[in-house]
């Protein structure tokens, strides 16, 4: 079994081979059990742990468990720790040990950016980035790759994590900025893209211009909501699989508002892959992406690493 750490995780994954893989992924299907879920309470601190198995028909085997504990932030942790294990589908061998917390940030800002191929304008050039964590230092990467991003405002409830992205984007070279003005910044982005673990709305409907794209992948409970209601009412809402309509916070206030039904969804990303679903109609269309996340994206790039550190796939093996 290989042990891949965390750079050479890392460095075995790029948006230029991720998000072509992911929409691969999506248009081959995987078995994809629920995600089990587990409330975590030990000394006083809570948290939720995640254990998310997939499979699929290349012959890999995937499990992850991760971690999510919102509060670390008060001890300048990272709110999410995961852990990745690949097997053979055909035959149980252990392929590899993966770092589960570069997967993770990489698989969602891929599928973010999968989504905005097909929902965000094709001139989009302006990313709010609505977060500071590991995956939101990832978002301006992700949507380079898909929209001809060419400058970044970054706002994060606390002001000094949005500088510091902020500093950190104009080193890799993006025309970046830190904004206290979050309403200011949403009317002025092309692409609104939030990934925080916040349980109370931080972007209304109301700031929402004509052509913008709603790209939401930080909440995934039920009480976990990034957003108002106003945000999906009239506007063009997918979901990264089946599971967010039943998970997603944002969603199910929307529901219980009245102001969006199931049956208004318009697609999935596996929709949007196949060409089921259309993507963005028009250029003054407001589109919005709600994404939870799932064992399939862990998989297919879990197996993408191990195949760049020079592991054979299933099909190539004997065991």
């Amino acid at each position: 079994m290989l042990v891949i750490d965390t750079e050479q995780t890392r460095g075995a994954l790029s948006f230029e081979q991720a998000i072509p893989a992911l929409r691969e992924a999506f248009a081959q299907g995987a078995h994809v059990p629920a995600r089990h879920v587990h409330a975590i309470e030990s000394g006083g601190a809570h948290g939720t742990s995640l254990i998310m198995p997939a499979w699929n028909e290349r012959g890999y085997f995937g499990v992850k468990v991760i971690n999510i504990f919102p509060e670390n932030t008060r001890q300048s942790l990272p709110g999410l720790h995961a852990t990745y294990n690949l097997y053979s589908a055909r035959s149980g061998v252990p392929l590899a040990q993966v770092d589960g917390d570069i997967v993770t940030v990489f698989r969602t800002a891929g599928a973010a950016a999968l989504g905005a191929s097909y929902l965000a304008r094709p001139d989009a050039a302006v990313l709010l980035i609505v977060g500071s964590g590991r995956i939101a230092g990832l978002l301006a990467q992700a949507m380079r790759a898909v929209r001809p991003i060419r400058k970044v405002l970054v706002w994060n409830l606390r002001p000094a994590g949005a500088q510091a992205l902020a500093e950190e984007l104009r080193v890799q070279g993006y025309d970046a900025a830190a904004t206290e003005d979050l309403e200011a910044a949403v009317r002025q982005a092309d692409i609104v893209s939030c990934a925080t673990l916040s349980t109370v709305p931080l972007v209304h409907g109301a700031w929402l211009q004509p052509g913008t794209h709603l790209d939401l992948i930080g909440s995934f409970k039920p009480d976990m909501i990034e957003t108002d209601t106003a945000c999906f009412d009239g506007t063009s809402v997918y979901v990264d699989t089946d599971e967010a309509p039943t998970k997603a916070g944002d969603l199910l206030a929307a529901f219980q508002a009245g102001v969006l039904r199931r049956e208004d969804l318009r697609g999935t990303l596996a929709d949007l892959v196949s060409g089921k679903a259309p993507g963005r109609r028009d250029a003054r269309e407001i589109t919005v992406f709600k994404a939870v996340g799932s064992a399939l994206e862990d998989l297919t790039l879990a197996a993408l690493v191990y195949e760049n550190r020079g592991g054979a796939s299933p099909a190539d093996r004997t065991v």
